[in-house]
């Protein structure tokens, strides 16, 4: 992990009287690194979709953890705490969790990640379909 992000969390955990070794993640978007991030920075965006199926060896998020959101440039941004996961298939996403992504309307949501999600799983030599188990996930911002 990058110094950078180290000295950030070490900084949040100094300011928030918390362990330096609690455990958290650093991670960023898939698509627009900048934007996504300063969405959820500005609390707009508070959710995320991604392929259950593309997991593979990484551990699934846990309600509780912590993570850094990284921008583009791999620098910290905030922090945020899950809150809900929970695996979905596609086509039964709720508009309330699509609203929450940060997308706007429902239609425009939808639009992003079919988009989004054909080209993850051509990249993977499959085929997306609607039923595809998806991980949801709602988190609130920290810092």
């Amino acid at each position: 992990m990058k110094q950078e992000v180290k000295e950030f969390w070490r900084d949040f955990c100094q300011k928030h009287n918390w362990d330096e070794s609690t455990k958290y993640d650093a991670w960023s978007f898939g698509t627009d690194k900048n934007g996504l991030a300063d969405k959820v920075n500005r609390g707009i965006k508070t959710a995320t979709t991604s392929a259950y199926e593309f997991y593979e060896d990484k551990p699934l998020p846990q309600v509780g953890e912590l993570s850094v959101i990284l921008d583009e440039a791999g620098k910290p941004v905030c922090v945020v705490r899950e809150k809900v996961v929970e695996i979905v298939p596609y086509n039964q996403i709720s508009a309330e969790h699509a609203y929450h992504e940060g997308d706007g309307t429902y239609k425009n949501w939808r639009q992003i990640h079919d988009d989004f999600f054909k080209k993850e799983y051509e990249s993977k030599k499959r085929a997306f379909y609607p039923q595809a188990p998806m991980v949801c996930e709602v988190f609130e911002k920290v810092e």
